[in-house]
């Protein structure tokens, strides 16, 4: 097996001519994008979708309550739930973070998991946001992915086969039962799984742990915990937060005015909402979306 250093350096000097700007840029296949920054971000709140994500040059670390997540070179990062968390970046001018995602589309889980039965299974407790060490088969899936991204003709023919490789490997790793648990519907993980994405799908809606308890089939007191337990947050405090990564982005990416994102997640009260902002990202609304913009410019 190469080592991860090698490997990296062949992944980052395939991606490295397709990307044009720093921040994350679609590539010709669907569900597939490029990373990029030539900087050192520090502690940021993010969100990211469902997705396998694979550096090629610099590195990140994650916070997910208490626990930190580290992924670089000879690690890539299965995200199986759409978790707010904070993430510090590790770039610079002279050698910026690069890396690949892939996001993971659920028909293509779904028919995947059926097919594999069990082979690839691991009996570990899934994890909604994992590190996983890099292994040849996952390397070398990822560079005929990246190296498709190239080729017009090859995008068009083998991309869907190539992603295919990509997520057969991540469903042989460590992590493949919490992949698994996604579109299988069993045990309290997958409980939780449907009430989040209730929750995505209806952010400006209020709703009490009651009522998601009883959409989990648990007792109130059973659904804190497990949801605790999952996403490092309780229910409330998850729900503020995902309300505020989706306000920033419809503030930094598709242009909405403070009140206009303050009411598109929920919030009643635009001086809540701008309080809450500030507490969370450090700076109020406009300041921060006038800073982000510069960085980009």
């Amino acid at each position: 097996m190469a080592s991860t250093a090698q490997a990296g350096n062949a992944l980052a000097a395939v991606i490295a001519p397709l990307i044009k700007r720093d921040g994350i840029s679609d590539t010709p296949l669907p569900g597939v994008s490029l990373l990029c920054l030539s900087r050192h971000q520090v502690r940021t709140p993010l969100l990211y979708e469902p997705s396998l994500t694979i550096i090629a040059q610099g590195r990140k670390m994650g916070y997910l309550g208490d626990r930190e997540i580290y992924y670089d070179p000879g690690h890539y990062l299965v995200q199986t739930l759409p978790l707010p968390f904070e993430c510090e970046t590790y770039g610079s001018p002279e050698a910026p973070l690069l890396g690949i995602s892939v996001r993971l589309d659920p028909a293509l889980l779904s028919e995947m998991v059926t097919a594999m039965g069990n082979a690839g299974y691991h009996d570990q407790t899934p994890l909604p946001m994992a590190s996983v060490a890099m292994t040849e088969g996952m390397q070398d899936a990822v560079l005929r992915l990246a190296r498709t991204l190239n080729e017009a003709v090859e995008c068009n023919t083998m991309g869907t086969a190539r992603i295919r490789d990509v997520v057969f490997e991540a469903l042989k790793g460590e992590q493949s039962q919490a992949l698994r648990a996604l579109v299988l519907g069993h045990g309290n993980y997958s409980r939780i799984v449907q009430v989040l994405s209730k929750l995505h799908a209806n952010v400006a809606q209020d709703f009490s742990v009651e009522q998601l308890a009883a959409q989990a089939n648990m007792s109130a007191s059973t659904f804190h915990q497990h949801f605790k337990q999952i996403t490092r947050s309780s229910p409330a405090q998850y729900l503020k937060r995902l309300r505020l990564i989706k306000a920033q982005q419809l503030l930094l990416q598709d242009n909405h005015n403070v009140n206009q994102a303050a009411a598109a997640v929920g919030y009643r009260s635009v001086p809540q909402f701008s309080r809450d902002y500030k507490r969370y990202f450090g700076e109020p609304p406009l300041q921060h979306r006038r800073q982000e913009q510069a960085l980009r410019a």
